[in-house]
């Protein structure tokens, strides 16, 4: 692939070039170990308002779990002074996901030809975290890559449990909320039809709430296709707009102004910084680099845009806690926690203890309202059901009144 870059050269210079890469995190690699400064890098085709939208697969990234297991067999093998290549060559030789054993395959070839380890795995591009192969190119700068892997596995750990603890306590009102939704549906679609047959038969006069059900229920038996693919094209539309840098920047930044769930979603956000951060500067990476590499790996775009102008502040000499009380999106605690890193020169210990009072943060306030939300949720859900069954036994109750008379 083709990429035009606008870099800055060390006298001050300011050029744009174009470069040939597997794909653009291998080619800022290589720019940055050149000593050049990144200012734009772009994929040279078509402007983008002449692009049609692209509605192909996105690259399958490594599982987490699969990755974490190659650390663990691969710390080990270092430990036990077994050279990379032969590590590389025993665990592609046992790995069962195609994909990744492909992978693996390709890596140990490119190392049998020269390459460093770390460069390799930043050719993959996507199928690894963007901290991975900054993390192993730190490891073989200090010449101790081993132990930092073992960081990097801490790393890992900590994410999937943050990930897991999250899952677990929305798994419930998932559940509430599909079956409720079901129940309504099926009720809409299959039984609200029947007594309307019925009531038709008898003649009946409907009250207001019954015809307003019959209505309804009619509306969405005739134009269910249409109704599914609406929501269909929707979902593709939105997702489509949520590729784009432009689309994903205003979605995330609507999710953060959310009421509750926007709060838990800023902590989120800030918690991942920070431990990407605290990871690659207890592996010996530059801070400059490390900032780089971490802003890269906010998930959230938003809050990913107003941390990038940390790395040139930071760059320019200014201290990163001020750099991150500037930016506006970190939170009073984690900035003084982070001057305090600075000050004392335990910056990555304290970069991890920010992370893991955000993640407690986060899981308190999930926890609170969740207890909130799930009986408001029975509440409403029951009182929507019980809205449909006297609207469809309001006639009968009608048609037995008058025949007790």
């Amino acid at each position: 692939m083709r990429f035009i870059c606008k870099l800055g050269a060390a006298d001050g210079a300011v050029l744009e070039e174009v470069h040939e890469a597997r794909d653009e995190q291998s080619l800022r690699d290589s720019l940055v170990e050149r000593g050049l400064h990144i200012f734009e890098v772009r994929r040279r085709g078509l402007p983008s308002w002449l692009k049609l939208p692209s509605f192909q697969r996105t690259t399958k990234r490594v599982p987490m779990r699969a990755l974490l297991v190659f650390n663990q067999e691969l710390a080990a093998l270092l430990r036990s002074g077994l050279p990379v290549l032969q590590g590389l060559e025993l665990m592609a030789e046992r790995q069962r996901d195609p994909m990744f054993k492909g992978v693996l395959e390709e890596i140990k070839n490119r190392v049998k030809g020269g390459e460093e380890l770390s460069a390799c795995f930043a050719g993959f591009g996507g199928l690894f975290p963007n901290l991975y192969a900054p993390t192993l190119r730190a490891g073989e700068r200090s010449g101790d890559l081993e132990q930092v892997i073992r960081r990097f596995i801490r790393y890992q750990r900590l994410v999937m449990d943050a990930r897991r603890r999250v899952v677990a306590a929305l798994v419930y009102p998932a559940v509430l909320v599909a079956l409720s939704a079901g129940l309504i549906g099926i009720m809409t679609v299959y039984v609200v039809p029947k007594f309307k047959v019925f009531f038709d038969d008898l003649g009946a006069e409907l009250p207001l709430p019954t015809r307003v059900l019959m209505a309804f229920s009619g509306f969405v038996q005739q134009h269910i296709v249409w109704i599914l693919l609406s929501f269909l094209l929707g979902a593709v539309t939105i997702r489509q707009w949520r590729l784009s840098s432009h689309g994903a920047r205003v979605i995330d930044r609507q999710l953060l102004r959310l009421p509750l769930l926007g709060l838990i979603l800023h902590r989120m956000a800030l918690a991942e910084f920070c431990r990407s951060l605290a990871t690659l500067l207890s592996g010996g990476l530059p801070v400059v680099g490390a900032l780089e590499t971490s802003v890269a790996a906010v998930g959230n775009s938003y809050v990913r845009g107003r941390l990038e102008p940390i790395v040139q502040e930071v760059r320019e000499g200014s201290s990163i806690y001020l750099a991150l009380e500037k930016s506006g999106v970190a939170t009073d605690i984690a900035v003084d926690m982070v001057q305090v890193g600075e000050t004392t020169g335990a910056l990555g210990e304290m970069l991890s203890d920010v992370a893991d009072f955000l993640d407690e943060e986060v899981e308190v306030k999930l926890q609170r309202i969740l207890s909130l939300l799930e009986p408001v949720m029975l509440v409403l859900m029951g009182f929507i059901v019980a809205a449909l069954l006297v609207a469809v036994y309001l006639p009968l109750f009608g048609l037995l009144g008058d025949a007790q008379f």
